[in-house]
């Protein structure tokens, strides 16, 4: 039984609920345990991941966060500087599933969030899964 962090940007609770609900299902399916951490937004998932790794309490994460287009150039920077700093801890051999929504409306971020539909979060947690598997298999 392995150990994995939910590591939630608490912005759009609702949706959250949702992925973190479909996250927290996959990784309890497959006999894992799970705890949950909030932070502020999507740019300090990353950062929160870092702060866990070197615990090592952890043997896995998913990142879960809505980020929706509004009016300014801000969403670009979201998603792109949250996704780039999860895929450079990726690159240090952390597994993480991505479960961060980048979207253009909340009718699109609730049929990705919600388990009954799309499950992202579920999907973001078998992701995690996945590479946590692969860390085992090439540790042995």
């Amino acid at each position: 039984m392995a150990r994995f962090l939910i590591v939630e940007a608490r912005f759009y609770g609702h949706l959250n609920d949702m992925l973190v609900e479909g996250a927290t299902n996959a990784l309890k399916a497959a006999g894992h345990e799970v705890e949950i951490i909030t932070v502020p937004g999507a740019l300090e998932i990353p950062g929160a991941i870092a702060l866990a790794v070197e615990s090592d309490r952890y043997d896995g994460f998913v990142a879960i966060g809505v980020v929706i287009r509004g009016e300014t150039y801000h969403f670009e920077i979201v998603a792109g500087e949250s996704a780039r700093a999860i895929m450079a801890l990726t690159m240090d051999g952390i597994a993480i599933g991505n479960g961060i929504l980048t979207v253009e409306n909340e009718d699109q971020a609730l049929v990705r969030a919600d388990p009954a539909q799309k499950d992202k979060g579920g999907e973001a947690a078998k992701a995690a899964l996945a590479m946590y598997e692969l860390q085992q298999k090439f540790a042995n």
